[in-house]
């Protein structure tokens, strides 16, 4: 599968490789965090089932390629080496259980867009940092987030440019529930108590369908924090916009 990363068309470069080798279907499941090797699901209508043990339909599984943006997450390099990714996941699904299996996957997924965005991990881009460390490296005061050092916060990935430092949340909710209401309410405060630190942004990248039924609670946080995404505008480019 690493084949296709990079491809400058991936849809054809994906039927020389199944052709070849036909048993890559078996993996496709965990690139989205599903175990289960059928899925049932409905697209624009039309109800859909794959078994990944035995499909042979390969438009069929082109279009799931497309559909679930891993054609464009292999071929723009958001994934660097599909092994990784995988066992990244698998690591994710074994520790955390099915109600983490979204973040996981999302960190990994803005990580890709950071790195596309020409950031370095542990050069100029720093993954699960926490305040305290932001801090020491930058010698910024960042107590009126931390409740003056009484609260040992951490974000999920930190970018320095040589103007600004951007601190990242990531999550995304397939599901609705109380956890939706609570981040927002969170990230509301940490978005108003961020506000007038200068050199210092705060950003929440967030998507899923959950938020349908958490709309008021995220259009409260969308009112105080300009820096809002989903994955749609980091596919319009977003990031590389924003961090300078």
């Amino acid at each position: 599968m690493n084949y296709l990363i990079g491809s400058k068309d991936i849809e054809k470069d994906f039927d020389i490789l199944f052709k070849k080798y036909p048993e890559i279907r078996k993996c496709l499941p965990l690139l989205i965090a599903v175990r289960e090797k059928e899925i049932k699901l409905i697209d624009e209508g039309e109800k859909l089932k794959y078994n990944f043990t035995n499909i042979d339909d390969i438009d069929l599984l082109k279009r799931f390629m497309r559909k679930t943006g891993l054609f464009d997450l292999i071929s723009q390099h958001l994934i660097n080496n599909i092994v990784d990714y995988a066992t990244g996941i698998e690591v994710g699904l074994g520790s955390n259980g099915r109600k983490n299996r979204g973040g996981h996957l999302m960190e990994k997924i803005v990580q890709g867009y950071i790195e596309k965005a020409g950031f370095i991990k542990d050069k100029n881009y720093y993954k699960e940092m926490y305040l305290v460390d932001i801090e020491k490296k930058w010698d910024i005061d960042l107590s009126a987030l931390s409740n003056k050092g009484k609260t040992a916060k951490r974000f999920d990935y930190v970018v320095k440019t040589d103007n600004m430092i951007y601190a990242f949340e990531t999550n995304f909710y397939s599901s609705s529930g109380s956890k939706l209401n609570e981040t927002a309410r969170s990230y509301k405060t940490l978005a108003l108590e961020s506000k007038n630190i200068i050199g210092f942004i705060f950003i929440w990248i967030t998507d899923g369908l959950g938020w349908k039924g958490a709309k008021s609670n995220l259009e409260e946080t969308f009112d105080v924090l300009d820096t809002i995404y989903n994955l749609k505008e980091l596919d319009n480019g977003a990031l590389s916009k924003l961090l300078v």
